[in-house]
């Protein structure tokens, strides 16, 4: 795990400013790899990185070149099956210098081109420059587990692991994007290319980008598939044909020269995570979770129940509203992004105390969900297209099954839930129709915009311009829509990766295997109605868990919202309480903002809706942003380290 950056730009070929800018860009993201640095610089061209090292600790130093010194490559990431396809490449000739999965990278590249992108099983985004033809690529895993940026400017083409690199370059000034956030406001993230700012964009998923001159081409080395041909066989060899994949997956992340962790949430899915690991690890393994003081959120106990169980060395940390709002500002600085909730906060606390307890490798459960059909909008897109053709009481049955946790979907609220989905039991936005009832709390948030368009406009565009989306049942929908918005730009960045890297911990995620998700994909077809919860994930498993992580409803991770701010009225809070403040964010309609803060402030927390929480967590979060990004005013931005930045690799090839 690393970060990368760098520059197309002849304007500081020479003399001093492009080695001077490449490492104040590294210097900005130094917290993503804090064990070493290095820069790669020729014709223009400045390529850099910081590493966390995890593969091959002795000599895997980036910049890496092949023996010919014509490929240079700056990796940020892991490839699992490296050992497989070094193998391979052996057999055809080639030979490393190498243990890492970086040099696998390379030599895979220079072998097969961007052919070697399907094969790869990782998380990853890559930089590779041709110094004979002059192109640089960029590509990026297909599930986005690592991010990459790119801004296309008169002269210059920067691209970085994190956008705040981006300050380092000369003359660069970011901008908050109206357009952009509506849609953020309005679906919870950017669409797959986009960002908050103006001209800044991140490479999509699953996709490369070629950079020559003043040329540029974009495209999908491997679409989304959530189809497969249904399983074959019965239940019990479905449930251990998953159960065996997961098993590889999970050996394959285990791969690493240094210790590697689990974060334990007490759900099926991290449970099932830790299972394997004690099995398979060579480690006793440790595991780490977060408690909250307000016991509505707090998992605790089933946490402890299945370290108990499994023998895991078990440690959390409480948090409380106080901590959340004193972190707020520095997980958002990590994010880059406008959120709609506080969870990633939590987080960044968590990723912190791993980090601090010796350890910078993590699995997770993340992705189970949206393979495994494991979030109650999978029922609901379900009930809502089967609405008009059920009887009366059984529609009142499978309504009340949806979220007994819930307050509002009780006895006492039915009546309005009913006629909620009966307004929605039609498609009204054309592709949508799985997230309609969410995308409501979005259609609120986004009239803190000033000048709005249809919020959902682009994120239409895209569902009509992809091929065979149309063909797909309402649930496939509904996942293709999950894994290419809320996964990819909220779960694994805002609350994943972003705040592990903040504090240099990688987050590993076996249920986001190919194999896996394809798995999931052939047994979803024959053995799930869409009406019970993971099945055949639960059979795979059951008799190996605590029995309370089997026949448990999914509890989704949350945290306090706007109820944190009001109770602790942090210094920044002031950025929504001066109206001077508040007009200093251009794009938003401050008429509207006003009103939303003073009912937020002057309310009782029982009575602020769910849409009225979250825009207002949106507005303060953005808020933040500008006052870090726009205003470059540190007194609501992280500290940075006081660590010297490690430069061990220097390759200038200027003029050579």
């Amino acid at each position: 795990m690393c970060g990368i950056a760098g520059f197309v730009a002849p304007s500081l070929q020479g003399g001093g400013a492009a080695p001077a800018t490449v490492t104040a860009m590294l210097e900005r993201i130094r917290h993503r790899g804090p064990d070493e640095a290095g820069y790669y610089l020729d014709d223009g061209i400045a390529m850099g990185m910081v590493r966390l090292a995890i593969v091959d600790l002795a000599s895997g130093q980036q910049p890496m070149p092949d023996p010919s010194e014509r490929y240079w490559i700056c990796f940020n990431g892991e490839l699992y099956n490296h050992l497989e396809l070094r193998a391979e490449l052996e057999r055809l000739g080639r030979t490393f210098r190498t243990h890492s999965d970086t040099e696998v990278v390379l030599q895979s590249w220079i072998e097969w081109g961007p052919a070697c992108l399907p094969r790869f099983n990782g998380a990853f985004a890559f930089a590779i420059r041709d110094a004979e033809s002059g192109e640089l690529f960029l590509a990026r895993d297909r599930y986005g587990k690592r991010p990459l940026f790119y801004s296309d400017r008169p002269g210059a083409f920067l691209f970085a692991s994190e956008m705040k690199a981006f300050h380092a370059f000369p003359g660069f000034r970011f901008e908050l994007d109206p357009r952009e956030l509506e849609t953020i406001y309005s679906v919870w993230t950017p669409l797959p290319d986009r960002t908050p700012f103006r001209g800044i964009r991140q490479l999509p998923t699953g996709s490369v980008l070629t950079v020559r001159g003043e040329h540029r081409a974009l495209h999908a080395y491997e679409e989304l598939g959530v189809t497969a041909d249904p399983f074959t066989g019965t239940e019990d060899e479905a449930a251990a044909y998953v159960r065996e994949t997961l098993r590889t997956s999970v050996e394959l992340r285990l791969r690493s020269d240094v210790e590697v962790g689990v974060y334990l949430s007490g759900g099926l899915d991290s449970s099932i995570v830790t299972r394997l690991a004690t099995d398979l690890s060579p480690y006793e393994v440790r595991t780490f979770s977060v408690e909250f003081e307000d016991r509505t959120f707090d998992e605790s106990s089933s946490q402890q129940t299945v370290a108990s169980h499994l023998g895991t060395r078990h440690s959390s940390i409480a948090v409380t509203a106080a901590d959340i709002a004193e972190a707020f500002p520095s997980a958002v600085y990590h994010a880059e992004v406008p959120a709609f909730r506080t969870a990633f906060v939590p987080m960044y606390l968590l990723s912190r105390h791993v980090r601090t307890a010796g350890v910078k490798t993590i699995l997770s459960g993340e992705g189970a969900d949206e393979a495994f059909l494991g979030y109650s909008l999978f029922r609901e897109t379900l009930l809502r297209a089967s609405w008009n053709e059920l009887p009366d009481e059984e529609r009142k049955a499978k309504l009340a099954a949806l979220h007994p946790e819930l307050a509002h979907f009780g006895p006492a609220h039915q009546k309005h839930m009913a006629g909620l989905f009966q307004q929605f039991s039609a498609e009204q936005l054309p592709g949508l129709f799985s997230h309609e009832l969410r995308y409501q709390n979005g259609r609120f948030a986004a009239r803190l915009v000033k000048d709005r368009a249809e919020p959902f406009a682009d994120l239409l565009d895209l569902v009509r311009t992809t091929p065979g989306y149309a063909a797909l049942s309402p649930v496939q929908k509904a996942q293709w829509l999950e894994y290419k918005t809320l996964l990819p730009g909220y779960l694994l960045s805002t609350q994943g990766e972003r705040m592990g890297l903040a504090h240099g911990v990688e987050n590993r995620c076996p249920f986001l295997d190919p194999a896996v998700v394809r798995a999931a994909a052939s047994v979803n077809l024959r053995f799930d109605d869409g009406f019970t919860e993971k099945e055949i994930l639960k059979k795979a498993f059951r008799g190996e868990l605590p029995e309370v992580s089997i026949t448990r409803r999914k509890q989704p991770y949350k945290a306090p919202g706007s109820a944190v701010f009001k109770a602790q009225r942090p210094g920044y809070l002031e950025l929504l309480l001066s109206d001077a403040e508040l007009k200093q964010l251009d794009c938003i309609d401050p008429v509207f903002a006003r009103k939303l803060v003073d009912k937020v402030m002057s309310t009782p927390d029982a009575e602020i809706s769910t849409k009225e929480d979250q825009a207002f967590v949106y507005l303060l979060s953005t808020a933040v942003l500008h006052r870090q990004f726009v205003m470059k005013r540190e007194d609501v931005t992280v500290t940075p380290s006081d660590a010297e930045l490690k430069l061990h690799t220097i390759a200038d090839r200027r003029g050579a």
